[in-house]
């Protein structure tokens, strides 16, 4: 009986009812496509810094963990390879020299990162190789070709089929520096790499260093959840060097991760609350509204609990309605914008200066779906309190006098 009640109590003013609904339904639709589209941002984020340059996992000795210094290298790189070969959770692997040094052209200089790659490997752990804009990835027949991104050449004022020089230190701590013929231009979704990151092949960059050395082994596993045991497989069978995975190497990304969470539900929280105060305030003016009725309840017989209750259900339907609707059009609101994605080009240069796509794709987890529709249902039990304990507060006989 309470529940027909105060099914029909919350449609005896239906415009209230229905602006409070719409009030529901619009707030949680927008909180929860935001926490998707910032949720989808830093997805992405994380996916393509690890897809484009960190890898899943990197293998490196000790010392050079401690010291990023060219001397420092592993020894045997074979050992670490019949390693890999056995764990499942790896995809593929590449080994690279790894050396700091200067780039320059008749216009400029600049610190760099190189990269001495195998190609055809590097291929199967990152997607530098997609990312071509302008010309193409270690094609051409030059002797020492490099590959280097917009940024760099656009603060170097190069152009495909220019030369660059690289100056590094040798095997003996020499500086020694080579000519490099651009042969292709990439440009990924973070700009500060793209300026400060150069891949040459092996052979060339071994040529002018002294010797074939393997600084680094980027590891790319079958999945994201994968990295962890892959680093503590390797740690542990190959004693003489140190496996970190993506939040180690990172931190950035790792730490995002870890806050995004929070921050999200803290976003969603004060949506409910200003929502919450929106249903105490129309169920007041319903409970005000029917003094006389509540009064006439208690006068005929009707305990108080009862008609708390029904203040509450009448709470909680009303939140029901809305509920439900605002998850639905921000269900549908996210799946749409996931496929088709939101073009954010009107500020691309800044969010590319922190490593995130023109194009956000939102994407929210069935897990958030569920807790925020028990925060929604928390908030609709403790919005009704207030009005629910009012309704039962007035005198019967005080109340029955109200007009």
């Amino acid at each position: 009986m309470l529940i027909i009640i105060a099914w029909r109590n919350i449609w005896r003013n239906r415009l209230r009812s229905i602006v409070v609904i719409l009030s529901i339904a619009i707030g949680l639709w927008a909180g929860v496509f935001t926490m998707a589209l910032v949720n989808g941002m830093t997805e992405q984020r994380t996916r393509g810094t690890i897809r484009t340059f960190v890898s899943h996992v990197q293998v490196h000795t000790p010392e050079y963990v401690a010291d990023p210094d060219e001397r420092y290298y592993i020894e045997d790189p074979l050992n670490l390879y019949a390693v890999l070969d056995t764990l499942t959770g790896v995809f593929a692997y590449s080994p690279r020299m790894r050396l700091g040094g200067m780039s320059s052209s008749p216009t400029g200089a600049t610190g760099v990162m190189i990269y001495g790659i195998d190609p055809d490997v590097e291929q199967t752990v990152t997607d530098i190789h997609s990312r071509i804009t302008t010309g193409s990835y270690f094609t051409s027949e030059y002797r020492n070709p490099i590959v280097v991104g917009e940024k760099l050449a656009e603060k170097l004022k190069v152009h495909e089929r220019s030369k660059i020089v690289l100056t590094f230190q040798d095997e003996n701590g020499d500086l020694t520096a080579g000519a490099f013929r651009i042969v292709g231009l990439f440009k990924t979704d973070n700009s500060v790499l793209d300026a400060t990151n150069v891949f040459v092949t092996q052979e060339s960059i071994a040529r002018l260093y002294g010797s074939l050395r393997t600084h680094e082994v980027a590891v790319f596993a079958t999945s994201l959840e994968e990295s962890v045991p892959i680093r503590e497989a390797v740690n542990q069978a190959v004693p003489d060097v140190e496996a970190r995975y993506w939040g180690q190497i990172s931190p950035e990304l790792g730490y995002t991760a870890d806050v995004l969470d929070q921050s999200l539900y803290i976003f969603v929280l004060i949506i409910l609350l200003a929502m919450a105060f929106g249903i105490v305030n129309s169920m007041l003016m319903a409970v005000l509204e029917r003094r006389h009725e509540l009064g006439m309840l208690l006068c005929i017989g009707m305990s108080k609990g009862r008609i708390f209750a029904m203040i509450v259900l009448e709470t909680v339907f009303v939140t029901s309605v809305g509920g439900p609707l605002g998850l639905a059009m921000a269900s549908g609101s996210v799946s749409f914008f996931n496929h088709r994605g939101i073009d954010l080009s009107v500020v691309g240069e800044g969010l590319q200066s922190l490593g995130m796509a023109t194009v956000v794709y939102p994407a929210l987890g069935l897990t958030y779906y569920v807790n925020i529709t028990l925060m929604v249902v928390a908030t609709a039990l403790i919005a009704a309190l207030y009005p629910a304990r009012k309704a039962i507060s007035y005198p019967p006989a005080e109340a029955i006098r109200t007009l």
